[in-house]
């Protein structure tokens, strides 16, 4: 404790092990099992806290499990069957879009713009908010891969799925364990990119 009775911050070096260790994992590698209701509610708990200037949750979530995968391609295949030229294996791949891993978390960034809060600055909350779920999944001990494709700016999809037009997508989660074994890639050299003032 510090003098005036507060907690001092703690040196966990652990954590920073933990940090240094987290990869992602491919959406097309996954398999299940996916975390359940509880396990979902903590990771995402742990993926609300933080940096939130003014106190605006400027994100929400969208969950699809279960059947709600499904029905999620079911929408995806529609409005890829409406395109012109669109062959019948290309709907097919975009039904089993959101399949491909047991649960997948939509990260709805919503920004509110008539208020002295940076537009940015929002919109960077709810990119932490996917970081900080894909750390919290690393470490419930699943695979996590924060991705967008097309379906996170096509305007019929989000219609579809409930955005209002001031709303975007930061980004689908998906949550499950590795089908195959996980490879790292190659990491920037942090003095090439690290300068000094």
């Amino acid at each position: 404790m510090s003098d005036n009775g507060r907690p001092l911050n703690i040196s966990v070096p652990q954590t920073l092990d933990f940090l240094l260790s987290r990869r992602s994992g491919s959406a097309k590698a996954m398999k299940g099992p996916g975390p359940g209701a509880a396990e979902l509610d903590r990771i995402l708990a742990a993926g609300v806290r933080v940096p939130d200037h003014g106190k605006l949750t400027p994100w929400r979530f969208i969950v699809f499990e279960g059947e709600g995968r499904r029905r999620m391609g079911d929408v995806l295949a529609s409005v890829v069957a409406g395109q012109h030229d669109v062959s019948s294996e290309r709907v097919a791949q975009e039904r089993e879009r959101f399949m491909r891993a047991p649960v997948v978390v939509g990260v709805v960034s919503r920004v509110r713009e008539q208020i002295p809060i940076p537009v940015w600055e929002q919109q960077l909350s709810a990119g932490a908010v996917c970081m900080s779920i894909v750390i919290a999944a690393h470490a419930a001990g699943y695979v996590a891969n924060w991705i967008t494709e097309w379906c996170a700016y096509h305007p019929a999809v989000l219609e579809r799925i409930g955005l209002k037009p001031t709303e975007r997508i930061a980004g689908f989660i998906y949550l499950g364990q590795p089908a195959d074994p996980l490879e790292d890639r190659p990491r920037p050299d942090i003095q090439a990119i690290t300068t000094r003032f």
